[in-house]
């Protein structure tokens, strides 16, 4: 595995954008959370207020009797409370006539497709709200809050085209139904998922620290990644995705949406898990 420009980068202090945190609503300082040290030893997430707002929802959905039910009973809810059609489409207004309403369900549907589209900047914007992490890619790396990649981001990230039907509740529930499931269907003791990542290069992660434990084509290494980022539980799909695959412990605490978690929907394709990002700890290797 070449190295030469990882030397140069490895252990510089990160561009200012990416060392700047907002204030988030986990209860957990962004600088502990976006860090190795809570990937390490994580505890649980939870976005204030949610399950309290919630709550009828949190009460029946212990009451199912399986992951299928919970989730027929989640998007059902959802389609109740948000009025959300489930085929994608608007919702019916008073006329009989179709209209856009923004839904969590379109905003995944969206960043399967493209990471770095619109619906793309939505997530990383609601992750950045709630969990006080910065983007540090959309489009092109961003290193500096006055910049063009800065000001791209957040002319999408603030689209009044998503920016309607109280999308970042949405996300919310979306993300504490994600952390209700993770023990149902990964077992009350699951503390971590071994993951994997494909990349051509480390443009999109700031090399934090290397490690003298490599061989020939395998490395530590920790990396800074996106606040929101895509994983894989398939290492051979992630290969296709780059010629690197990054190896990683994630904490299921900062699951925020798997492959199992709605069935009803084709999004299980590349067995793709949406993730909380920050500071991880990854063995690099080459396909």
């Amino acid at each position: 595995m070449t190295d030469d420009n990882d030397n140069e980068k490895a252990g510089e202090p990160a561009p200012v954008a990416q060392r700047q945190h907002r204030t988030g609503l986990v209860r957990v300082p962004p600088a502990l959370l976006g860090s190795t040290a809570f990937n390490d030893a994580p505890v649980p997430l939870h976005i204030s207020g949610t399950r309290q707002i919630h709550a009828d929802l949190f009460a029946r959905l212990d009451g199912t009797r399986g992951t299928h039910e919970a989730a027929e009973l989640f998007q059902s809810y959802m389609s109740d409370v948000f009025d959300i059609s489930p085929d994608f489409s608007g919702s019916a207004g008073a006329d009989g006539r179709k209209r856009f309403r923004s839904s969590y369900l379109r905003l995944l549907k969206g960043w399967m497709f493209d990471s770095n589209n619109a619906e793309g900047a939505v997530l990383k914007g609601w992750a950045e709200s709630r969990f006080g992490l910065l983007p540090t890619f959309h489009k092109e790396p961003i290193r500096r809050m006055a910049s063009e990649a800065w000001a791209g981001y957040l002319e999408q990230k603030l689209s009044t085209r998503f920016h309607n039907n109280r999308i970042n509740e949405q996300l919310d529930l979306l993300f504490e139904f994600c952390q209700w499931s993770v023990p149902h269907l990964f077992g009350p003791d699951c503390a971590h998922l071994t993951l994997y990542r494909g990349v051509n290069d480390f443009e999109e992660h700031h090399i934090v620290e290397t490690s003298d434990s490599r061989t020939a084509c395998r490395r530590t290494v920790v990396l800074r990644l996106n606040n929101l980022v895509s994983f894989s539980n398939d290492r051979d799909i992630a290969g296709q995705f780059g010629d690197h695959i990054l190896e990683a412990r994630v904490p299921c605490a900062k699951l925020v949406f798997f492959r199992d978690l709605l069935p009803r929907y084709p999004f299980q394709g590349e067995g793709e898990y949406l993730v909380v990002g920050g500071d991880y700890r990854v063995v690099a290797s080459i396909v």
